[in-house]
């Protein structure tokens, strides 16, 4: 009797499967294979709930023979509450039968593979020696996006700021626990970026938290809170005068508040998106030129991010023999 099992991945086990290291890897291969033409990539469809500010999404992909899709709810609200503001699962598909293979937690890969790529970005694009982080905000993602950038640089320095201080005091106390590290909990973002090396903002804000005005030379951004076109992170003079790059050109276009507010603005055109990280990676666009540029990475999230997870995840719990597994069917009755 052939397996027809579906492999069940919760939370906790999506943590220990995909570590940030083997997932920052993992992410380059991706993007390396997406901009060699090697993916299967629509953009993800969206509908807007309650006046626009949560959604519900469907994100397709096929990477090479793996096929999938994320199916979640995003409601950025939920930094308020117990639950993450994303909710779903990853479906992953066998692509000789159309099998189910793996229904895996949604939120704990959201949050490792969208820092994972955002350590892609800055071991692409910041100095090397850079070691002085500021991170706007203080969910989930800060968590991640530390553990990222602790894995590409070596960090000696954290500021952070969120409009919420006490989860800013509780990230202090995460950070000294989990990496024995000191977090300067900082009143305004303003005094939490000046002078940093690295800058992550991964805010739920829809006006602008981080001013250009602030920025050093030689610095580089990960912005990755805002996904919509009508929300940024970033105000105009910020995006200007960096060098700027994203992860996947047509989503920019679409969905990057970031980038399309300071183009409705004339700031900018087309053109200053310079390249995606795919095409850092097979050495298309350059990235960095002088140790003064500031580099910026415009941070969306693709679907073959998390197919190529889920297709980690998978593979690493058969090699293990662990997980949940369960019957939900798919074969023919046999033949009387």
């Amino acid at each position: 009797m052939p397996d027809a099992r579906t492999l069940i991945v919760p939370h906790a086990d999506v943590e220990r499967l995909l570590p940030m290291s083997a997932c920052i890897d993992l992410m380059a291969d991706a993007l390396a294979a997406t901009a060699r033409g090697e993916a299967l990539l629509p953009l993800r469809q969206v509908l807007r709930l309650r006046g626009g500010r949560d959604a519900f999404a469907v994100m397709p992909a096929v990477l090479g023979s793996a096929i999938g899709a994320k199916i979640i709810t995003v409601f950025p609200g939920n930094d308020a509450t117990p639950f993450d503001s994303h909710i779903g699962v990853v479906l992953y598909f066998d692509d000789t039968n159309g099998r189910l293979l793996a229904i895996i937690d949604a939120s704990s890969v959201t949050a490792i593979r969208t820092a994972a790529v955002s350590g892609l970005a800055t071991r692409l694009l910041a100095l090397p020696n850079a070691s002085d982080l500021a991170i706007l905000g203080a969910g989930v993602q800060a968590m991640t996006h530390l553990e990222a950038m602790l894995a590409v640089r070596p960090i000696t320095r954290v500021r952070i700021w969120s409009r919420g201080m006490p989860r800013c005091a509780a990230f202090a106390r995460w950070a000294h626990r989990r990496f024995g590290l000191t977090v300067q909990v900082c009143e305004t973002p303003e005094s939490a970026v000046r002078g940093a090396q690295i800058v992550c903002t991964v805010t739920a804000a829809r006006e602008p938290v981080l001013h250009g005005a602030w920025l050093s030379p030689g610095v580089h951004v990960n912005a990755v809170g805002a996904s919509v076109a009508t929300a940024r992170e970033l105000d105009t003079h910020a995006v200007v005068q960096s060098r700027l790059f994203v992860d996947r050109r047509e989503s920019a276009m679409h969905e990057a508040g970031d980038f399309l507010i300071p183009r409705q603005e004339e700031a900018i055109d087309n053109t200053h998106i310079l390249g995606e990280i795919g095409a850092l990676l097979t050495g298309e666009v350059r990235g960095r030129q002088s140790d003064d540029d500031r580099t910026l990475f415009k941070s969306l999230g693709l679907a073959v991010e998390d197919v190529a997870s889920a297709r980690f995840i998978y593979e690493r719990a058969r090699a293990e023999q662990s997980g949940t597994w369960i019957e939900l069917g798919g074969l023919r009755p046999a033949d009387e």
